[in-house]
């Protein structure tokens, strides 16, 4: 480094016209070995070298008086000569650093839209050299005994309306696939060794049913590590059913637990109108508050957050459920918008609130359906996975929710499903749910789709983001 910026500074005072062996001339050493000022002409000087060193100096008087002035002593014009390189050289360093990490960021910005994976890297999941996009992929054919990872059947808390093999589907190809990225391999999971890794810790799932559906995928993947099921219950007797809304699921003997609770906006529902409300309103959503079971989850140390599937005049408008932001109706706002400001309040709220240090954050996006009408009448689930991405993917919401992640003030992790999904017309319920006149091309069997997201899930806690977990 220091012969370059040697070089680079010498570079520089020649470019501006200065001749380093002939300012040298107006130099003169002491016995000591130390310089003083004053004429030394050398002791042998030929009239071209005198010729030459009279051009330049005139030439540089002529181009450089603002630095040296016509009083100024050859060895002065040195020091300016000198101090002006270093601070061009000092100028270019420090241009070169902000371009090199503004450019980093930069990449790094673009690299966390693709990759789905936010976090303290802003990259995907670096295995095997270098980040890789987990998510970028395809679903490969895996008969080993590694999938399916479970038994519905024999897990307790897997719900009988996701069970599709209890229900009645014949077919069991859909558990024959995993998920592979192109570029890296996604461990695996080895139910024993997470149990370790997740002794004494608290994992809490916050959303709607598709959250449900990942936390009891999570609680059988580790279910088959354990010795003695007995040691493995529901803290509070709840039976698991499609109507509870929190489940907390005890490991015993690791000392761990892990939980569900039910907020499929995230932001708190009124279930009653605020008195100056028009006749049609019957109840709110409040957009700039978190549901109030948030006291509950904030002592996690990993929290897995998704929202989405409520969004929908359906769910909402047609049910006399409007906005609301203090005390003010937000009758004219779109859902769209609506979500955006639940989001902002979301963020704000794990900026705030949330012991970074501590809880590790992840947010899963919309996972799309496979419906084959508007009206959510026609399900057809196929033999095999699409050979390309179909489905509903509420990509205006991906495109939101990316803004108001990319604008976060602190690290999260995002599990970029949705294309990972897209590809799965055959994993969801279809007619195999419970009871079995329901058709259901949203939600997932069990084991399938959910099962990737935990393993990418967990390989990430384990090589990018495990904040004290191993403590």
């Amino acid at each position: 480094m220091t012969m370059v910026c040697s070089a680079a500074i010498a570079d520089s005072i020649r470019m501006a016209g200065f001749n380093l062996e002939e300012a040298a001339d107006g130099v003169q050493r002491r016995r000591d070995g130390c310089l003083r000022r004053g004429p030394w002409p050398p002791a042998v000087q030929s009239p071209q070298r005198a010729s030459s060193a009279a051009t330049a100096f005139a030439a540089l008087r002529r181009r450089w008086r603002w630095w040296a002035p016509s009083g100024a002593s050859t060895l002065e014009r040195a020091a300016r000569a000198f101090l002006l390189a270093s601070a061009a050289l000092v100028q270019a360093c420090a241009l070169y650093y902000v371009f090199r990490y503004v450019g980093r960021g930069c990449r790094a910005r673009a690299e966390f839209a693709a990759a789905g994976f936010v976090g303290d890297t802003g990259l995907g999941l670096g295995l095997g050299g270098g980040a890789c996009d987990v998510f970028d992929g395809a679903w490969v054919p895996d008969d080993t005994v590694r999938h399916p990872l479970y038994n519905s059947s024999e897990c307790p808390f897997a719900e009988r309306g996701f069970d599709c093999l209890a229900n009645g589907r014949n077919d069991t190809g859909y558990l024959k696939w995993r998920w592979k990225p192109r570029r890296c391999d996604v461990p695996r999971f080895a139910a024993r060794a997470a149990l370790e890794r997740l002794r004494g810790k608290r994992v809490v799932f916050v959303g709607d049913s598709m959250s449900r559906t990942q936390c009891q995928s999570f609680i059988c993947m580790l279910m088959a590590g354990v010795d003695d099921p007995r040691t493995v219950f529901e803290v509070n007797g709840n039976k698991i059913t499609k109507t509870i809304r929190h489940l907390a699921v005890r490991f015993a003997s690791h000392g761990l637990t892990v939980e569900f609770f039910r907020s499929v906006f995230l932001v708190q529902q009124e279930h009653s109108a605020p008195w100056h409300a028009p006749k049609g309103v019957k109840s709110t959503l409040r957009l700039d508050r978190m549901d109030n079971l948030t006291r509950k989850w904030v002592d996690s140390d990993v929290l897995i957050f998704n929202t989405g599937h409520w969004w929908t005049a359906t769910k909402l408008f047609d049910t006399g459920c409007y906005f609301q932001a203090g005390h003010s109706l937000k009758l004219g706002t779109s859902i769209d918008a609506g979500f955006r400001m639940a989001l902002e309040t979301w963020a704000s709220w794990v900026h705030k609130r949330v012991d970074l240090n501590r809880t590790h954050v992840f947010f899963r996006t919309y996972e799309p359906s496979h419906w084959g009408d508007t009206r959510q009448k026609v399900c057809e689930v196929t033999e095999q996975p699409s050979s390309e991405a179909k489905g509903n993917d509420k990509s205006e919401f991906g495109a939101i929710f990316a803004d108001v992640v990319t604008n976060m003030k602190v690290p999260i992790t995002v599990l970029n499903v949705t294309l990972m999904g897209a590809f799965r017309s055959d994993a969801h319920v279809g007619a195999w749910s419970y009871p079995p006149t329901i058709l259901d091309c949203s939600h997932w069997c069990l084991p399938g789709v959910p099962d990737a997201w935990n393993e990418l899930m967990f390989s990430y806690l384990l090589t990018n983001g495990w904040r004290n977990m191993a403590g």
